[in-house]
Order: C-alpha cells, then structure tokens, then sequence
C-alpha cells in the first residue's frame, strides 16, 4: 500500500517544473487571502463548516488525475486537510500521492511566489 509523500516548498518547485498536476484544495476565502501557487488548480475539498461532496469533488478531480498511477500533489493551508484527503486517495487506490508538507503557511514562510486568481 502506498504512503502520503511529505513535499517541501523546495521539492514542489522541481515538480511545477516537471508539470506535475497540483490541487489547492483550500477555499476561495483563502486563495483571496494569499493567492495560490502558479499551475495549481483551485478545487476545494471542504466548506468553512467543513462539509464536502466527494462525488462532485472526485468528478473534478478525475478530469485532471487520469489514472491511479499518476503523481499529483495536494495544497492547504497547514497540511492537515490534504494529509485526510491524501489518505482518502490512497485508500481509494492511488499509489501517487503528495502533499505540501507545512502546507501555504510554509510556503510564505520561505517567501516563495503566489499568484492572485
């Protein structure tokens, strides 16, 4: 069985390099707030209360992650929701699973680039 990969602001950047398809999953509150890392695709998971769809959600996602074999990372504020999202995946057969360990909040710690959408 696959484990979630811990990816640091360093290691993302050679991955925006390589097109590796990225998901900021947090919502549009927070993209406004700091903006987003360039290529990653806004799509949120949970609703300021919490709630999800995971239905429409994964219908989303499966337009951009076509086989369970291919490499995306995932992107939230602190981690948190993409390590619960991450295994989520995994459990549900992807064997290619990142995420930004330390999440926006690590990002901008080391000053690295956003972009407003």
């Amino acid at each position: 069985m696959s484990e979630l990969i811990d990816i640091y602001p360093e290691e993302l950047l050679i991955k925006q390099k390589e097109n590796v398809v990225m998901f900021d999953i947090r919502r549009p509150d927070e993209w406004e707030t700091t903006g987003v890392i360039k290529g990653a695709i806004p799509l949120t998971f949970f609703d300021m209360f919490g709630n999800h769809d995971v239905v429409n959600w994964m219908h989303d996602f499966q337009k951009y992650v076509t086989s369970k074999n291919q490499e995306f990372i995932l992107i939230c504020a602190h981690a948190n929701r993409t390590r619960t999202i991450g295994n989520y995946l995994i459990d549900s057969g992807y064997n290619k699973v990142s995420h930004l360990a330390g999440g926006m909040a690590l990002w901008e710690q080391e000053n690295k680039e956003t972009i407003n959408i």
